[in-house]
C-alpha cells in the first residue's frame, strides 16, 4: 500500500482541493496497487487504466478551475452488477459472456457527475447470489484478512465480495455494492470495512442486473463511517426512469458524524440471540452496548418475533422475483448463445450453460413457489410473513430509535469450506441477521468493532427507520471512534 492508497475519501479530497496532489497520481497509485494485488486477491475482473486516467486528468482540470465536484478526482471500483457504458457488465456470469451496455446506471452516472474515477469492475457472486463470493464466473474473491497463524484463503462474504475486498486491501478508495438480504453488511463485516444498505427506494435501481427487484438496493463499502456518508450522499438521487426510488431530498450525512446520544434509545432485540452463536459474536455485541450507553444512548430490550420466519420467507421471496427476473436471459438478444436444433433446444442449451449452480438452484426454487398450485401455499405465505416482519419493526420503533445487532453469526470462513458447499442452507444462514431489514425495506449499517480469537474482524449492524440513514451514520461513527479502524496485515 502506498502512501496515497492509504488516504481515505476524505483525506484524499482535502489534499486535492489544497493541491497537495492531482488525481492523475492517486489513480496512478491505485492502478499499480491493482497491478500488482490482483492476482493474488482477485478483486477484479476488468481494470479500466487508461479510462480511469482520462476521468483523473479531467478531474485535475476542474480542480484547477475551482469547479471540483463532491467526489472529484477519487479513485472507486464499481460491482460487477452496475451498468457502465461500454465498459464489461456481466454480473459475473457467463451468460451475459462480453456484454457491454451502451448506457450508464444512474447511481455510476451520479459519481461521474461528482467528480469520481472509475477504476474498473468489481467481481461479485453471480447474478448477486451467494454470500462467499464463491459462485463467481470468474472464480472467487480472497478475504486480505487470514486468521493468526494461518494461510487459509478465506471468503470475503457475499454477493459484494470483490467490493469489500478492494476496499480492505487498498485497491480502491471505495466502492459500491448491492444488498438484497445483506450482501452489502456481511462482506463489509468480514473485511473490516463499513457498508450501508440504505433505505429501499434512497437509491435508484435503473441501469443495475436484477436479483429480486422488490429486496435489492445500492448503497457503499468505505472504509471508514465518513467515508460511508461522503459516497450515499453522491449514490443516492430519486429518479423518474426508476419508480421504486422516492423524491425525498438527500441530506448531508457526513454531518450527522459527531453528533451528541444523549436521549437517544438503541434497542435489542432478544430474538438475535441464535442458537451456537460464538461467544466473541454475543461478547462484541455487549461491547457495542457499553459503547452506547457510556456515549448517553438509553439501552431498551425489544422483541422483534416473526424474526425467526425471515430467512425462509425470503428464500421463497427472493427467488421467485429472480425466476422471474432471469427468464431474460435467453440467448437471443445478447450475451451467450448456444446453438440448438430449434430455438426452445437453443434456449435450454444456453441457460444450462450460461448460468452456474446456485443461480439454477434459485431459478429452480423460485418457479417451483410461483407454480399453479404452490403459489398460495409458500409465495403467498411469505408475502405475509414479509408483511408481519415490517409490522414489528414499524411497532418497534414507536419505541427506539435505532436497533443494534450483530451482522454475522461469524467472522470469515475458509473458501472452498466443505460442510457449507454439501449444504446450501449452511451457506444461507450467513444472512440471518441481515435479511429482515431487506424484508421490510430499511436501511441497516455495518460498522467494524472487534477482531475475534483468531485476529479476524466482527461487524456491528444497525438499523434505522425509513430514509433516517443519517441516525445510522452518527451511531456508527460513536462505535468507530470507540473500536478504532482494523487493517488486514499485508500478505498479497
Amino acid at each position: 500500500m502506498s502512501e496515497l492508497t492509504s488516504l481515505t475519501i476524505a483525506e484524499a479530497r482535502a489534499k486535492l482541493v489544497a493541491k497537495e496532489i492531482t488525481a492523475v497520481e492517486l489513480t496512478d497509485a491505485y492502478v499499480q496497487a491493482i497491478e500488482a494485488a490482483n492476482d493474488a486477491i482477485n478483486a477484479y475482473v476488468t481494470v479500466t487504466g487508461d479510462k480511469a486516467r482520462e476521468m483523473a486528468k479531467a478531474s485535475d482540470a476542474r480542480i484547477a478551475e475551482g469547479k471540483a465536484g463532491a467526489l472529484e478526482g477519487i479513485p472507486l471500483g464499481i460491482k460487477d452488477l452496475f451498468a457502465t457504458r461500454d465498459v464489461h457488465t456481466q454480473a459475473c456470469s457467463g451468460i451475459l459472456n462480453r456484454f457491454k451496455p451502451k448506457y450508464e446506471s444512474t447511481v455510476t452516472q451520479n459519481l461521474w457527475d461528482d467528480g469520481a474515477v472509475m477504476l474498473g469492475k468489481l467481481n461479485m457472486d453471480e447474478f448477486a447470489m451467494g454470500s462467499s463470493n464463491e459462485t463467481s464466473h470468474y472464480g472467487p474473491v480472497v478475504n486480505p484478512w487470514k486468521a493468526s497463524g494461518s494461510n487459509q484463503q478465506l471468503v470475503p462474504g457475499g454477493s459484494s465480495g470483490g467490493s469489500a475486498a478492494a476496499v480492505a486491501a487498498h485497491l480502491c478508495a471505495g466502492a459500491t455494492a448491492t444488498d438484497t438480504g445483506g450482501s452489502i453488511r456481511q462482506p463489509a463485516a468480514f473485511t473490516g470495512t463499513v457498508g450501508i444498505k440504505p433505505t429501499y427506494g434512497r437509491c435508484s435501481r435503473w441501469g443495475v442486473v436484477a436479483f429480486a427487484s422488490s429486496l435489492d438496493q445500492a448503497g457503499p463499502i468505505a472504509r471508514d463511517v465518513r467515508d460511508a456518508a461522503i459516497l450515499l450522499r453522491s449514490m443516492a438521487s430519486t429518479d423518474a426512469k426508476d419508480t421504486t426510488s422516492v423524491d425525498i431530498p438527500v441530506p448531508n450525512y457526513e454531518a450527522s458524524l459527531g453528533q451528541s446520544l444523549k436521549g437517544m434509545r438503541i434497542g435489542i432485540p432478544k430474538e438475535y440471540r441464535v442458537d451456537g452463536m460464538p461467544d466473541d459474536v454475543e461478547k462484541l455485541w455487549q461491547q457495542g452496548v457499553a459503547w452506547l450507553k457510556d456515549a448517553g444512548a438509553e439501552i431498551v430490550d425489544i422483541s422483534l418475533p416473526h424474526t425467526k420466519y425471515a430467512l425462509p420467507a425470503y428464500y421463497i421471496v427472493a427467488p421467485a422475483e429472480a425466476s422471474s427476473n432471469l427468464a431474460r436471459y435467453d440467448g437471443v438478444r445478447y450475451g451467450l448463445r448456444v446453438d440448438g436444433k430449434d430455438i426452445a433446444d437453443m434456449y435450454e442449451k444456453t441457460r444450462a450453460s450460461g448460468f452456474g449452480t446456485e443461480v439454477k438452484r434459485r431459478i429452480m426454487i423460485g418457479t417451483y413457489v410461483l407454480s399453479a398450485g404452490y403459489y398460495d401455499a409458500y409465495y403467498l405465505q411469505a408475502q405475509k410473513v414479509r408483511t408481519l416482519i415490517k409490522r414489528d419493526f414499524e411497532l418497534a420503533f414507536n419505541d427506539v430509535d435505532a436497533i443494534l445487532t450483530p451482522a454475522t453469526p461469524s467472522s470469515a470462513f475458509a473458501i472452498g469450506d466443505e460442510a457449507l458447499a454439501a449444504d446450501p442452507v449452511a451457506m444461507y444462514l450467513n444472512d440471518i441477521f441481515t435479511v429482515t431489514v431487506n424484508m421490510a425495506g430499511l436501511p441497516g449499517l455495518s460498522v467494524p468493532a472487534g477482531l475475534d480469537a483468531k485476529g479476524l474482524p466482527l461487524g456491528l449492524q444497525l438499523i434505522g427507520r425509513p430514509f433516517e440513514e443519517g441516525t445510522l451514520f452518527k451511531t456508527a461513527h460513536v462505535i468507530e471512534q470507540a473500536a478504532g479502524k482494523f487493517t488486514p496485515a499485508k500478505w498479497w
